[in-house]
């Protein structure tokens, strides 16, 4: 008998292909079962650890500049239905997610820098102008989010590193801790999860370092501590749980790229005219309202980001 084993990274089409996916409140609740729990389970998976002595800084202020033309996303949604492989390959890993020890939390800033430092996530807060911002989000699987995220600008924190002049990329890596997360004992992944991005693109106003979402510290499961949001992209680039920014002269080899680059690239700009190799990317369904919209070039941050991408036609940007 041929028996198929089917890697971790390979999602099979019912799972992937916008037209097999069909997301209203009820379908979801009743899916991950949170219909059947008791009143407030959901919400105590999602919320920040109490301990957390960042607890205070939140809610932070929200800067108008950045609106939505959709409503913003149910918490109870948003916390329960993402991905982290560091915790498993399905969307439902809110309750491994808990596992993940939050304190304390160092960041290593080195590479090609002024001076190499280490620095503990609450003395980099403490430098930090927090805000909160109301971000799309938009996954390559073509399903999308709102969320109201805190933090701060990442070109505050490469103001910080001071990079060289000749740095051109600034490369994020998050833990690794096989015995915390078992996603990571899987060992067709190369781990530890690695993204980057150029320094244009770091330092570009709406590439965002997410400490906090929905009003409080930002829930385990959506890669609490400090995470990455880079909304003209493709979720994937949003890095989780970061512990290490290296900036250097040398294009990063990402998770996903490395995994499997003819359908996860570097840049992975979010484009409705370009199909991922298995499925369309010219709609998106809203997770939580059933409703499917026409995909936006950009994610509909084309006024932000497009000119840097000029002269850089030749890249596969896409995907």
């Amino acid at each position: 008998m041929n028996i198929i084993r089917r890697r971790g990274w390979e999602l099979p089409e019912r799972a992937a292909t916008p037209e097999h996916l069909f997301f209203n409140r009820r379908a979801f609740l009743a899916a991950t079962g949170a219909t059947l729990v008791a009143p407030g389970l959901a919400s105590a998976e999602g919320a920040a650890d109490t301990s957390d002595p960042s607890a205070h800084l939140y809610p932070a202020k929200r800067n108008e500049k950045y609106v939505l033309d959709r409503a913003i996303t149910d918490e109870a949604i948003n916390t329960t239905y993402n991905n982290f492989y560091e915790f498993g390959s399905a969307k439902t890993i809110s309750r491994a997610a808990q596992a993940l020890k939050l304190r304390p939390w160092t960041v290593k800033i080195d590479g090609m820098v002024a001076k190499p430092f280490e620095i503990g996530l609450d003395d980099l807060l403490a430098k930090m102008p927090l805000e909160e911002r109301l971000y799309r989000h938009r996954c390559v699987e073509a399903w999308s989010m709102a969320i109201p995220w805190s933090g701060f600008p990442l070109a505050k924190l490469v103001e910080l590193a001071q990079p060289l002049g000749s740095a051109k990329y600034l490369r994020m890596e998050t833990f690794l801790d096989r015995a915390m997360a078992p996603g990571q004992r899987a060992v067709w992944y190369p781990w530890p999860y690695v993204e980057g991005l150029t320094i244009a693109e770091a330092t570009n106003e709406l590439a965002f370092l997410v400490t906090g979402a929905y009003g409080k510290p930002v829930s385990k499961s959506q890669g609490a501590p400090l995470r990455l949001a880079v909304p003209w992209k493709y979720g994937f680039k949003s890095i989780k749980s970061i512990v290490r920014f290296n900036f250097t002269d040398q294009r990063p080899n990402t998770f996903w790229e490395a995994l499997q680059a003819s359908e996860y690239g570097f840049w992975a700009n979010v484009n409705p005219q370009v199909p991922h190799p298995r499925w369309s990317q010219a709609t998106e369904e809203l997770i939580g309202t059933g409703e499917r919209r026409p995909t936006l070039l950009f994610n509909g941050y084309a006024d932000y980001v497009a000119n840097l991408y000029q002269g850089l036609e030749g890249e596969r940007l896409w995907a």
